[in-house]
């Protein structure tokens, strides 16, 4: 085991413990924390447990504090995922998949057979004709489907290779056998 030869001074474990007491992201306290731990001796499994943090995160605030210094540390990620549709288009979509159903805009292409209810499928190839947006996620498509007030429902089965004329004449066909089947009598 390599011998651990980043050690804090007095003055850094000060700036790091004022650091940490004026910090209001918890993120970026559990970075102080850890430096802090970790230039003190901590045993490192007792460092990982406290902060939550893997190995590889610890060596890297680490070695960013020894380069960068206290700046270095602060959490910069903006969180979320980028936003590829603005509020008012979000109002906008919200309003036009209550106004529309997936036949009325999409035609014969939807992904149900009905085409009455939205689809994950049906509002990617919508969104990406209305605003040129296509999300990498389908978990994006879900939430803005959420947040536009659907709920899940299980999809109903297509199958695309149907001919409606073929489907209608064999239904009429069992239609026919079932009216004109020989009913039995029943005995009194």
């Amino acid at each position: 085991m390599r011998k651990r030869t980043f050690k804090l001074n007095e003055k850094q474990i000060g700036e790091l413990w004022r650091a940490f007491d004026d910090c209001n992201d918890s993120d970026t306290k559990i970075r102080y924390q850890a430096v802090r731990l970790y230039g003190t001796h901590y045993p490192l499994p007792t460092i990982l447990e406290a902060t939550g943090c893997s190995e590889s995160s610890l060596r890297e605030w680490v070695r960013t504090y020894r380069t960068v210094g206290l700046e270095g540390l602060i959490d910069h990620r903006t969180g979320g995922n980028s936003a590829k549709l603005t509020r008012d288009q979000r109002h906008e979509v919200e309003v036009r998949l209550h106004q529309f159903s997936p036949h009325q805009i999409l035609g014969t292409a939807t992904h149900s057979a009905s085409g009455q209810f939205w689809t994950v499928a049906d509002l990617e190839v919508t969104l990406r004709r209305w605003y040129g947006v296509q999300y990498q996620s389908r978990n994006s498509y879900y939430n803005l489907l959420h947040a536009c007030g659907f709920s899940f429902q299980r999809a109903e089965k297509v199958f695309k290779s149907q001919r409606p004329a073929e489907i209608a004449a064999f239904q009429e066909m069992v239609e026919k056998n079932l009216s004109t089947r020989h009913k039995p009598h029943r005995r009194r």
